[in-house]
């Protein structure tokens, strides 16, 4: 059997790690707030921490099964691991870095140097040393020199973590090229919801050592039951969508989505490129009847399915509407929901103001 199962326990002071989740293939995010065992388990899975109970299995083969007192130590399991620090040698420069990478594979199959090279846009640094690299550019050579191990897993934990905005959106890129054309499943730690909506297939939500929401990611997004979902920033949706047609007089694309069209600035996308989207929580307000003489192009028809938990010291709350088959989160004051009357059940039209393009 292809793909990742995991089922441990491990306690590591006072705190107690007990989590289980499959992934099969593509990014399979681990989300959660700080503290809440996305490292520990990721460890677990690399064999970085031997847990007090449990298994864990790839592609058929038990790397842990505590009954069996297996532990396949971590040079063993073919998983390749790139850390918040990229971790390169300084005395070598990125070429001996990489051909490192390459020496540690025990196999002949997989990326070669000449695919790494090009899908991480790393040709130009293979003559640098480490210190000479900006943080994008060293953690995409750590990426490359894990890549050439040919593992069967990538690991990523927090690999965006210790970069700035501007460092972010310069490897931001290359890690969905990564994703779609690198062929090798990755399980991505992360406690930013943006980048998790972005690059993630599935994602894992741990709260307290435990796995809390675990499914597709515009099905998880969605949940308002999931507490370290809510209430953040970037909360929202996402929605696939497909080019419908562009409108270069008015400089729009129009995109199809299972909510209903959308219009977003006009892209270099060819009609019926696939894409997905963010609708943010806080860029959606509603209205009892379809808005007439407004700025708005975006309008949605939906039903209110869930309204979520209130707390009387927040002035907000979020809402989830079902859109056809899709399903937008609203956030809005706790004072608009009892003016409006909203309850489940309740037809209302959703004025979406902007849209964030996740591909």
């Amino acid at each position: 059997m292809s793909g990742l199962t995991v089922a441990v326990e491990h306690r590591q002071g006072a705190f107690r790690l007990e989590a289980a989740f499959a992934a099969e293939g593509g990014v399979t995010a681990l989300f959660g707030r700080s503290g809440s065992g996305k490292t520990t388990l990721v460890n677990v899975i690399g064999g970085l921490v031997r847990p007090d109970r449990g298994r864990v299995v790839l592609d058929g083969e038990a790397l842990v099964d505590t009954g069996a007192r297996r532990f396949v130590p971590p040079h063993r399991r073919r998983i390749g691991y790139v850390f918040q620090e990229s971790r390169l040698f300084p005395h070598l420069n990125v070429r001996g870095n990489l051909l490192f990478g390459r020496r540690l594979a025990k196999v002949s199959d997989g990326i070669g140097f000449d695919e790494v090279i090009d899908l991480l846009g790393i040709g130009h640094l293979l003559g640098r040393r480490p210190n000479g690299l900006s943080g994008g550019e060293r953690q995409r050579v750590a990426i490359g020199r894990a890549l050439l191990a040919r593992p069967r897993l990538l690991l990523m934990d927090e690999p965006l973590a210790a970069l700035d905005e501007a460092r972010k959106a310069e490897i931001l890129p290359f890690l969905e090229r990564l994703r779609d054309r690198g062929g090798v499943p990755i399980v991505y730690v992360s406690h930013a919801l943006a980048e998790v909506t972005r690059l993630a297939d599935r994602m894992v939500v741990l709260e307290e050592g435990r796995v809390v929401a675990a499914g597709t990611v515009d099905v998880v997004t969605a949940r308002l039951d999931v507490a370290p979902l809510r209430g953040t920033r970037e909360a929202g949706a996402v929605l696939a969508a497909r080019v419908e047609a562009h409108d270069p007089a008015f400089a729009l694309t129009r995109l199809s989505t299972a909510a209903g069209p959308l219009h977003v600035p006009l892209l270099d996308r060819p009609v019926g490129a696939s894409l997905r989207i963010l609708v943010s929580a806080r860029d959606v307000t509603l209205s009892l009847s379809r808005p007439e003489g407004t700025s708005a192009l975006n309008v949605v028809a939906g039903t209110v399915a869930e309204i979520g938990a209130q707390v009387p010291a927040d002035p907000t709350a979020e809402l989830r509407l079902d859109c056809g088959d899709a399903h937008l989160v609203v956030r809005l004051t706790r004072r608009s929901l009892v003016e409006m009357g909203l309850a489940p059940g309740l037809p209302v039209f959703a004025a979406v103001k902007t849209v964030a393009l996740l591909d």
